[in-house]
This record gives C-alpha cells, structure tokens and sequence, in this order.
C-alpha cells in the first residue's frame, strides 16, 4: 500500500509527520491552518489513558490560542497564579507572580497530560492518525523522500517530520549517533490526590533534591522529584514510593501528605532526566522537530511551548512557497536561538539549586523574582 497527502492550497506537498503527541498533532493542526495536509502515524497501537501532569507557561497558552485551543485546554486545567518557591523545610525563597511574568501573553496554566492530548487529538476536526505504525527505513530519492512502514506500506514525501520524542527513530535514520545525553539526574513523576492547603505551582529545594507540586484541577496534584543520579536513593528496586519517602524524609508541607496517598503501587513514572543538543535539525528533506531536535530538562517547563511553536513556525515557512530546502533552513535559522536559549537557562538553574543551600536560598531570595523574569524575558516574544 502506498501513502502521500496532497496539500490543500495548490503547492501539492506531501507532508508525513511521525508521532502523534504534542509536537507531531500540533504540527499537523499548524500545517492544516496553512492549507497544508499531513499522513501522521504512531508506534503506539492506541492512546495510552496514563502519565502525569504537565505545566503551560504563558508562551505555550499563546501558542494554543494560535491553533484555536486555548479555550477548549483552560476548561481543563487550573490557572497557576503564582509560582512559590521555598527550602525544603518550607520557607518562602520567592514568589513570582504569573501575570506579571507573562502579561497578556497567556495564563499560565497546568492539567493532566492526558487531557492536552486529547485536546490535540480530538477537539472540534480531529487529526486523522495511523496508530501502531512505526517507521522501518527512509531514503532520499531526488528531492523527495521515500518510507517504508513496519505493517508493509510505503510511502514518497516531500517533507518528512521526526516528531516522535527524545528516543526518536527518525533521528536514528538520518542521524545515526545516538545524541541523548543524561543530565545527571533521576526523576519522579506522578498525579495523586491535591491537598487543600496546596493551591499553586509550589516547589521546594533540598540539598540535591527537589520536589515540586502543581494543582491540575479535579482535586489531583501534578508531582515531580528529581535528584542526582548518583543519590543513596537511586531507584535501583520495585519500592518506588519507599525510594521516593528516603529521598524525602525531612521535607515539610505538602510533601508528607502528598506522599501518604501513594500506595506501595501508587503509578510513579521513573526515568533518568535527558537532553538532546544536535548541530542541525535536518538532512535534505527530513526534519527533527519538538523533542526529537532538542530536549532539555524540565525545569523551565518549556518542551510543550517549544513544541507546539515549533509546528506553528513551520506552517508559516512552507506558506511562504520557497521551497522545501529554503523552508528548512528558514526553520532552522529562526528556531534554534530561541531552544538554544532554552537549553542554557536550565543549565543555569541546574547550576543554582546546585549550589549549597545556604547560598542558593540567599541568592533566591535577594533575585529569585528577576531571575525568573530574566530566564523568560525572551520568550515573551512571538517565536
């Protein structure tokens, strides 16, 4: 069987993006916006109904409205007023202030991963996707691109998106050299029940520990731990809730109540924190795009916003019709400042709350606030 979407607008573009999370389905709403149709496919053979939570800064709200979802995600999230930040023992280091951060760029908002990706996926015209399909090999063919599928079919593309994730296989394809780099550190995730004194994004900072807690709506907490990867407390058994209560034995408020509603089998998401830094995105007409071009920790929760800008400034750049060469290299020109910038501010995070505590918590409270503001400032920007 042989695949290939003819764009809409007249230019006739075979367009096939692969992976459909948050970067592939909001590329293939951008393309649609443009009069540009795209084949999406997925390994996963159905959508999984599990994972954690996820935090919208205002730059990834804007980049929603822009595709016409914004409204539709805020039913199902909460509205993050203010980020707190304290020391483990619960003692405010700072407080930002959202919508000054942001101003009318967006709300800041946080919800269940599950529910963005239903948005994405299903809301108002849905995003046709082929599920369980995987990528088996790709070759350029002149100036097109021709793929084979695991289930036997194949397909000839103009323009080819790797949008399938850290672990990309197309980036395996075009690329070769395996470009995931640990960070050096061990994450938690998980969504549980939401105590009542926790009303927003509320973080605190240990000595190598951190632990953050945001309210998601419905009564549920979106929780995130992350520790050196060389902790006494590395995840080395089946006890995740025990390794999670060592790691945290100390912490004050939320965090014990938090950490009683989680049972011996409580679904914790365990995964060494990674990133990817590569000198370009692309090889002729194959483009890496979202997390498969440039994942970085998620300390400045901006993977969905860089993500879904992504798709939006890639529709822009095939409007224009110079071509797929120009179009990527046009992309590329615009998109890297912006992620590399990304890249480094979470490296400067990583180095501050690794300083000794009584230092970080100093600098934190004298500049925490325009520390923040200056990680973003850029951002405020259209991408």
């Amino acid at each position: 069987m042989t695949h290939g979407t003819s764009g809409s607008n007249g230019a006739g573009l075979r367009i096939l993006v692969v992976g459909a999370g948050i970067a592939g389905l909001g590329a293939a709403r951008a393309l649609r916006q443009r009069g540009f149709a795209a084949d999406v496919v997925e390994r996963e053979p159905a959508w999984a109904h599990t994972g954690a939570g996820i935090y919208l800064p205002g730059n990834a709200v804007r980049a929603l409205r822009a595709l016409g979802l914004d409204s539709t995600v805020a039913e199902r999230a909460s509205v993050i007023p203010h980020q707190r930040l304290c020391d483990h023992r619960g003692n405010l280091l700072a407080d930002i202030d959202t919508a000054a951060l942001w101003g009318d760029i967006g709300p800041c908002l946080a919800l269940h991963r599950t529910d963005l990706h239903a948005v994405l996926a299903s809301h108002g015209d849905p995003v046709p996707v082929r599920m369980g399909v995987s990528l088996q090999g790709l070759s350029q063919q002149d100036e097109t691109v021709a793929v084979e599928f695991d289930d036997g079919s194949a397909g000839r593309y103009d323009l080819v998106l790797g949008a399938d994730g850290i672990h990309s296989q197309v980036r395996r394809l075009v690329v070769g050299a395996e470009v995931v780099r640990p960070v050096g550190q061990v994450a938690w995730r998980f969504v549980t029940e939401c105590p009542p004194e926790l009303t927003t994004w509320t973080v605190l900072l240990g000595r190598g520990v951190t632990f953050l807690a945001v309210p998601i709506g419905q009564g549920q907490v979106y929780c995130y731990c992350d520790a050196s990867a060389d902790s006494p407390s590395r995840p080395e058994s089946d006890d995740v809730t025990g390794r999670l209560a060592e790691l945290l034995a100390g912490f004050a408020a939320p965090v014990p109540a938090i950490l009683d509603t989680l049972g011996p089998d409580g679904a914790v998401h365990v995964a060494p924190v990674e990133e990817v830094t590569l000198d370009r995105w692309s090889r002729g007409s194959v483009l890496l795009v979202g997390d498969a071009a440039h994942a970085t920790s998620p300390n400045m929760a901006e993977g969905a916003a860089m993500a879904l800008e992504d798709g939006l400034v890639l529709a822009e750049c095939l409007a224009c019709g110079r071509g797929i060469t120009q179009t990527v290299a046009r992309f590329q020109a615009r998109r890297r400042p912006r992620t590399q910038w990304v890249l480094a501010q979470t490296h400067r995070r990583d180095r501050t709350r690794n300083l000794p505590p009584a230092l970080r918590n100093l600098i934190l409270r004298r500049w925490g606030r325009g520390i923040f503001h200056a990680n973003y400032r850029p951002l405020l920007e259209l991408p």
